[in-house]
C-alpha cells in the first residue's frame, strides 16, 4: 500500500502515543497508594517496590524492543501497532484487578511486553518524512507523550477519589478504544517491496546493539541517547515518592504537578523543537536540551519549597529539543528499510536505562530518606541524574569532534 497522506498519518500517531502516555500517566498519582495498600508498610518501602516494578517493565521492553522493531520492517508497521495497543489495554484491566503485589508485578511484564509501541510508531514517522524534517517530527511524538502526562496523571488524581484501582480501568478503557480506532484509520506505510526479512540474529538485544555500531559515530550517539535517558527517568520513577516525602504533598498536589510539567512539554515540543533545530542544526540544539536539563536537576536538589519545582520545570522545558535532535541524528544515519530496527534498538537502550535508571534512582532516595541514612538529603537522586547528564554533554562533545 502506498503511503497515506502525512496529516492523516501523523494525526493517527499523535493519537496514539497520546493515549498511551494518558494511559501510563493515569496510574501515577495512584501507584503508591496501590502499594502500600497492597503491601501494608510505608512510602519509603513503597519506592523501593515501585523501582522493582519499573525495572521489571523495562526489563521486557529490552527483550522485545527489537523484536517490534523488527517486525515491522517485516510485516509492516501497521499490525505491530493494533497488537501493541490492544494487548496494552487488557494489561491495565489485569492489573485493575490485581489482588496482590505478585499479580501487579505480572501486570508490569505484560506492559512491557506491549509497550515497546514507540518503536514502531518512530518508525511509521520516518517512513513519511524526509530526512531533513525528522527532528520536528520526533517532536511530535513527544509532544503526544507530554500532552498524555497533561491529562493522565490529572485524571488520575480526580479519579483516585474512587479508589487506588479506578485509574486503571479507565487506562484499559482508553487503550482499547484506541486500538478499536486504528483499527479503521490506520493504513500501511511500508511498502512489500520495502520490507527485509525477518532474522533472529538481528531482533534480540545483542543483535540490535550491534546494529548500532554498523556506522561510524552511531555508537557514540547511542551512548549520549543512552546516559540521556537514564538520567531523565529520575522524575518518572521517583517524583510521586518525592514529592510525598519532601513536600508532604497528596495525590492531587502530585497530579496536577505532573498535569503542570506535561503542559510544559507539550508547549516545548510545539513551539521551541522546530525553530531551534532551524536556527542551530540537530548537534547544537542537542546540547541546548542537555543544558536545560543539567540546570533542571541541580535546580531541583536546592528546592525547599514544592511551589519551586514550577519555575524550574519551566526552564527546564528546553530540554525537549535534546531528544528529538539525537533521535533525528540517528535517523538520519540509517537507511529506509533499517528504521525499525534503529528504533528497535533505541527502544531496548531506553528500556535499558528504565532498568537501571529506577534501581539506582530509588534506591538512592529510599536510603537518604530513611532512618539508616546518615543525613535526610532525598535531593541526592537529583545530584545522580545531574552526573549522568554531564557525561552525556562530555560524550556528545566527543562525538562532535570526532564528526568534524
Amino acid at each position: 500500500m502506498t503511503a497515506p497522506p502525512p496529516r492523516q498519518a501523523r494525526l493517527f500517531i499523535f493519537m496514539a502515543v497520546l493515549v498511551d502516555a494518558i494511559g501510563f500517566g493515569i496510574i501515577i498519582p495512584v501507584l503508591p497508594d496501590l502499594i502500600v495498600a497492597l503491601d501494608g508498610q510505608g512510602y519509603d518501602h513503597a519506592v523501593v517496590v515501585g523501582g522493582y516494578l519499573a525495572a521489571l517493565f523495562a526489563v521486557m521492553q529490552v527483550l522485545c524492543g527489537p523484536l517490534m522493531g523488527n517486525l515491522s520492517d517485516r510485516f509492516g508497521r501497521r499490525p505491530v501497532l493494533l497488537i501493541c495497543m490492544a494487548a496494552f489495554g487488557l494489561d491495565f484491566l489485569l492489573m485493575a484487578f490485581a489482588p496482590s503485589l505478585v499479580w501487579l508485578f505480572v501486570g508490569r511484564a505484560v506492559a512491557g511486553i506491549t509497550g515497546a509501541i514507540y518503536g514502531p510508531a518512530n518508525a511509521y514517522l520516518a517512513d513519511i518524512t524526509p530526512p531533513e524534517k525528522r527532528a520536528a517530527a520526533f517532536g511530535m511524538v513527544g509532544a503526544a507523550f507530554g500532552a498524555g502526562f497533561v491529562l493522565g496523571p490529572a485524571l488520575g488524581g480526580l479519579l483516585a477519589d474512587l479508589g487506588p484501582r479506578a485509574p486503571f480501568f479507565a487506562a484499559a478503557a482508553l487503550a482499547l478504544l484506541n486500538a478499536a480506532y486504528g483499527f479503521f484509520v490506520l493504513p500501511e506505510t511500508l511498502a512489500p517491496a520495502r520490507r527485509r526479512p525477518f532474522r533472529w540474529a538481528r531482533a534480540n538485544p545483542l543483535g540490535a546493539f550491534r546494529a548500532l555500531t554498523r556506522l561510524p559515530g552511531l555508537g557514540l550517539l547511542a551512548g549520549v541517547f543512552f546516559l540521556w535517558m537514564l538520567a531523565g527517568v529520575v522524575y518518572p520513577a521517583t517524583w510521586p515518592f518525592y514529592a510525598r516525602i519532601r513536600f508532604e504533598w497528596g495525590t492531587a498536589e502530585i497530579g496536577w504537578s505532573l498535569a503542570y510539567a506535561g503542559t510544559t512539554m507539550v508547549l516545548a515540543q510545539i513551539l521551541l523543537i522546530g525553530p531551534v533545530v532551524k536556527a542551530l542544526g540537530e548537534r547544537k540544539a542537542l546540547m541546548v536540551g542537555l543544558c536545560a536539563g543539567l540546570f533542571e536537576f541541580t535546580a531541583s536538589i536546592f528546592a525547599t519549597e514544592g511551589w519551586m519545582i514550577y519555575p524550574i520545570w519551566t526552564i527546564g522545558a528546553f530540554s525537549a529539543v535534546g531528544y528529538a535532535s539525537i533521535n533525528a541524528l540517528l535517523s538520519q544515519r540509517t537507511s529506509e528499510s533499517e528504521q525499525g530496527e534503529l528504533q528497535g534498538a533505541l527502544a531496548s537502550l531506553t528500556a535499558l536505562a528504565e532498568i537501571a535508571g529506577p534501581l539506582a534512582m530509588t534506591q538512592t532516595l529510599g536510603y537518604f530518606s530513611s532512618p539508616a541514612a546518615p543525613v535526610f538529603f532525598p535531593g541526592a537522586v537529583f545530584v545522580l541524574a545531574a552526573g549522568l547528564t554531564v557525561a552525556a554533554m562530555l560524550l556528545a562533545l566527543v562525538e562532535r569532534r570526532r564528526e568534524a
